[in-house]
């Protein structure tokens, strides 16, 4: 909106003829209301366009001001900049809004493991996989604010995974902080099992967080409370089962490879650290704070 010559904008409230103050009186009569013909007088028609301005100005200032696969609130620019956002959550925010986001690319082919690989890890596998008790699980309620009903829940190390505790910084996890919805443990268990069969070179892929066996708050979370959310730390270059502290300590072949298998499965997003270098489909992969050590990885609900 643009200043008008023939307009002037006064910062106080002030009344004109007309505006419902009632008539002024000028040598003891009464004036008569002064008629009114089609649209508010023009001071009055700028006092209306003046409000609705400073109310559209202050509904955008408190939306998210998103760029494509980065996700900046009003504080972070008010701040200073990437370097001084305390203000972000250690997950992802509950609501994110894209704008000009690219097309969406087609996920790389991935190579797939020999004939004689699959017989030979198959046979493996049956020997080395520990029981998982499969339940139907039900998600209810959005990733940042809900529940899980009859979880499954995650061994805490398998053939080809190791679980991770964030909160105490060693293997395994907490078993109440492995339970998720069936096909999130499915897409877990399947996702790794390729990767590492394409790879048998690289280490067991660590497993951080998935959701508390009823959802709901998780410590150390904003979401993971309806089992479609998981961390996965990324492989170390020196092949420990620990996590990356440092991007240089991150095998960044063996990271993208397994990015890449979780958005082929149909991951709604993968959150990544923006050092990590890893890319991928712009409505998907998306850098974000404190994820510089694991991508954080989001299921949408079924159908959704």
């Amino acid at each position: 909106m643009g200043w008008r010559r023939e307009e002037v904008w006064f910062d106080a409230d002030v009344l004109w003829f007309g505006e419902g103050a009632g008539a002024p009186a000028v040598a003891g009569f009464a004036l008569p209301p002064l008629p009114s013909f089609g649209p508010p007088p023009g001071l009055l028609a700028s006092r209306l366009r003046r409000e609705a301005w400073k109310r559209r100005r202050r509904a955008r200032a408190t939306a998210l001001m998103v760029l494509p696969a980065v996700l900046v609130p009003p504080a972070l620019l008010r701040s200073g900049g990437v370097a001084d956002a305390h203000v972000l959550a250690e997950d992802p925010p509950s609501l994110t809004f894209r704008v000009n986001t690219p097309t969406v690319q087609a996920p790389p082919v991935l190579p797939a493991a020999s004939k004689s690989q699959r017989s030979r890890r198959s046979a493996a596998h049956s020997d080395a996989s520990p029981k998982i008790d499969w339940r139907n699980a039900t998600s209810v309620g959005l990733h940042w604010s809900g529940s899980l009903s009859d979880g499954t829940q995650l061994p805490v190390e398998g053939p080809d995974w190791v679980t991770w505790n964030p909160v105490t910084d060693r293997v395994p996890n907490a078993l109440r902080r492995l339970y998720g919805n069936e096909r999130t443990i499915r897409t877990i268990v399947s996702v790794i099992e390729a990767y590492r069969a394409a790879n048998p070179r690289a280490p067991r892929v660590l497993v951080g967080d998935i959701s508390y066996e009823g959802g709901g708050p998780m410590d150390a979370h904003v979401s993971h409370q309806n089992g479609l959310d998981v961390d996965i730390y990324y492989p170390r270059r020196d092949r420990s089962l620990r996590e990356p502290r440092l991007p240089d300590a991150i095998d960044r072949r063996l990271a993208q490879d397994l990015l890449d298998r979780f958005v082929a499965t149909g991951a709604q997003m993968v959150f990544v650290g923006y050092s990590t270098g890893l890319h991928g489909p712009a409505r998907v992969v998306i850098p974000y704070p404190k994820h510089e050590n694991h991508m954080h990885v989001r299921l949408s609900p079924r159908g959704g």
